[in-house]
């Protein structure tokens, strides 16, 4: 059975058209917006590498009128006119920005080049918005539709790489606002113009200025139009999921629900619960068929950046798979001096919607690759040490249950935690939560934090194939209260029967020092 050919590094619509790659066909979608008329403006954010560029070289081809990369997806059989427009497409996701300086000769070089390569004339002695509002009415002069077609990419890249010195982001923004504020100033001579970006800084002119711009970011009718929804994984890559499960000595069933608890958790709209898989992890997952899951998109970049947005004591105390109460003023970056740390990890890609209900959110982790390695960047960030080679010597003790190593871990990792000057004490939440971030980010373990019974909640339940480690955390009590705990609710009796050992574990810490003051491990009797 011969496999669907994988993209693993082109996202050219053209180039995959061509060269025979498996495309799964947006372009339904897309008519909706390409058809409506003079009076389109869009925007669109989501995380990177999530199919942005591959949409905007997609609405490229389109507008060029190339009908013939189109034969057989949807778009092909309905009613579009397939007349060619001049295109001004950029992507700034690779602008420097070590100094302001640096922005503005690379920003000036890279629209040069773009709006030349278009035919466009260049003027030294002008700003680059200058010479774009010229280019965009020159071109649309030239051409026999009299309008132009706009696609900027990562529109925001310059504006999010700098965030670490908010002086010089101001100033770049500026820039980039004196640019698309072009946009505005010739609507009578665009026909189409789309924007995208991982986040939505709405204080950057050209969401004031275009008050015709069109955000389709929550838009329930473009939920699913980038990303894969099960439906079409299935559609589109049946014999090489069909094949990966083999490599992996897995039933198609079984195959297919660890993928999704790997990959397949993201949600874009409050109106809309449908999920998707991160394109990108699956091209790369299915590309390599590899005989275990492992983290793809996740290793395209870090979490380091957004994880330094926090103080400790924020880390500590937010439970990141379930953040509630969220407005949806607070996942907007409004100013640049007091970003929310939560906006930032949504617009990123490391917390998605997993409920909406009276006009709030409740947030949380899309999938098992986003968690292991958020986690594990947190678990760096408390123990100000490497945290892959701490954690892991921590987890494989566990794992094994090598009780010494891990309880001395333990007790290095909370000595080394710092808290807010304003907290006197640290709750027992605190602790859990850490506990639960070590656990996860290993990838040892399925961890269940506040693991329901009959009788109450156990703290923390982790589970491997051979073992299971039931904890119990007092805060200025002992560790023997803790057991006592958990075998008088019964919180290990759901496993006794699970064929694996159970083992009870009782930690006690100082609700003053914030230390980890007491251990104790026994096997359930």
């Amino acid at each position: 059975m011969e496999e669907e050919k994988i993209a693993q590094g082109t996202y050219n619509f053209r180039n995959m058209r061509e060269d025979g790659y498996r495309y799964v066909d947006k372009t339904a979608v897309l008519y909706p917006l390409v058809t409506r008329g003079r009076d389109s403006f869009f925007f669109i954010s989501r995380p990177r590498r999530f199919g942005k560029s591959l949409m905007l070289s997609t609405l490229e081809c389109l507008f060029r009128g190339e009908r013939d990369l189109f034969k057989g997806l949807a778009i092909d059989k309905m009613d579009y006119d397939w007349k060619s427009y001049p295109i001004l497409h950029f992507n700034f996701a690779g602008l420097k920005v070590e100094t302001l300086e640096t922005f503005k000769i690379d920003f000036r070089s890279y629209v040069k080049e773009t709006l030349t390569k278009a035919g466009c004339t260049w003027n030294e002695a002008d700003f680059p918005g200058a010479n774009f509002s010229r280019a965009i009415n020159t071109l649309a002069e030239a051409s026999e539709q009299k309008s132009v077609v706009i696609l900027i990419d990562e529109y925001d890249a310059p504006v999010g790489h700098a965030l670490n010195d908010i002086k010089k982001t101001e100033a770049i923004r500026q820039e980039l606002s004196d640019f698309y504020i072009q946009i505005k100033n010739n609507v009578g001579a665009i026909r189409f113009m789309l924007m995208t970006g991982v986040t939505r800084f709405t204080q950057l002119s050209v969401f004031s200025a275009l008050n015709n711009l069109t955000d389709l970011t929550m838009d329930e009718r473009y939920a699913t139009l980038l990303g894969y929804t099960d439906e079409e994984l299935e559609a589109n890559f049946s014999k090489t999921l069909h094949r990966h499960a083999e490599v992996m000595g897995l039933s198609y069933e079984d195959y297919r629900e660890k993928l999704r608890w790997w990959f397949n958790g993201y949600r874009f709209s409050p109106d809309c619960e449908d999920k998707v898989y991160n394109p990108y992890a699956i091209g790369q997952t299915l590309g390599a068929l590899k005989r275990r899951f492992v983290g793809t998109w996740i290793r395209s970049g870090t979490t380091s950046t957004v994880v330094n947005y926090f103080a400790n004591n924020q880390l500590a105390e937010q439970d990141y798979e379930n953040v509630e109460d969220i407005s949806e003023e607070d996942l907007d970056v409004c100013g640049l001096k007091n970003i929310l740390p939560i906006a930032m990890l949504y617009q990123s890609g490391y917390l998605t919607i997993k409920d909406f209900q009276d006009g709030v959110f409740t947030l949380g982790i899309p999938d098992e690759e986003v968690r292991r390695a958020f986690n594990s960047q947190l678990v760096q960030k408390f123990a100000e040490k490497d945290g892959d080679q701490y954690r892991n010597a921590t987890c494989r003790a566990l794992k094994q249950a090598d009780f010494d190593t891990f309880f001395g871990n333990l007790s290095d990792l909370y000595a080394h935690l710092t808290y807010g000057s304003k907290e006197k004490r640290v709750q027992e939440f605190s602790f859990q939560r850490i506990l639960y971030v070590l656990l996860t980010s290993s990838g040892f373990f399925r961890v269940t934090a506040e693991d329901r019974q009959s009788h109450g909640r156990a703290d923390l339940v982790a589970e491997t194939p051979e073992r299971v480690f039931v904890f119990e955390l007092k805060v200025d009590g002992t560790p023997q209260e803790a057991l006592a705990q958990i075998k008088e609710k019964g919180y290990a009796e759901p496993y006794r029967h699970s064929g694996k050992e159970v083992h009870l574990i009782g930690l006690s810490f100082d609700g003053q020092t914030r230390r980890l003051t007491g251990t104790v491990a026994e096997p359930l009797a």
